[in-house]
């Protein structure tokens, strides 16, 4: 009776410790699909507090991609100029959210980004994330009732991420 008791609490907590794990990764994974560009371009009712959350998240997760880059390749081109615009988007950003009284999200981006194993695989990372940059801008401009001044800082960015995306391509020319 003892063993049975004993092995019936330790599948119980075998079966916890399961499903707590195997809902923390559920739950990681939710959010990253639901921030920044991967957010916004599953979303189909945009406001403009999402559309301005969904933005300046993406604008975290790409300089936390550029600083992971940096740390594990050092200062390598284009990623320390390309962490330096995203700061200079970050900050365009920022001061909507107080205009439009938004609340501004926690950046966790540096929690849920990890260098790539290689240079190679950093500018293709660069350049899958900068596509979905352009494509989340894009999408965002098109929501109707966007403020102008909302609407020409995403057209800046917007236009900012088609050189960081030349640029990513460029050094995955260079390194192949």
């Amino acid at each position: 009776m003892k063993t049975s008791v004993s092995k019936y609490i330790s599948c119980m907590i075998a079966s916890i410790l399961f499903l707590t794990v195997s809902y923390t990764v559920s739950a990681q994974t939710n959010t990253l699909q639901n921030l920044g560009a991967k957010g916004a371009l599953q979303d189909s009712s945009i406001t403009l507090e999402k559309a301005l959350t969904y933005a300046l998240q993406d604008e975290y997760a790409a300089q936390a991609r550029c600083d992971a880059v940096i740390q594990k390749f050092g200062a390598v081109k284009p990623f320390v100029r390309i962490k330096k615009a995203e700061q200079s988007h970050i900050e365009t950003l920022l001061p909507l959210f107080k205009a439009y009284k938004v609340p501004v999200p926690k950046n966790q981006a540096a929690n849920l980004t990890e260098a790539p194993v290689s240079l190679k695989a950093a500018f293709r990372v660069g350049i899958e994330k900068e596509t979905d940059h352009i494509s989340m801008y894009t999408k965002l401009l098109e929501t109707p009732g966007i403020p102008a001044d909302v609407q020409r800082a995403m057209t800046t960015i917007r236009h900012a991420s088609l050189n960081h995306l030349a640029a990513f391509q460029a050094g995955l020319s260079r390194s192949e």
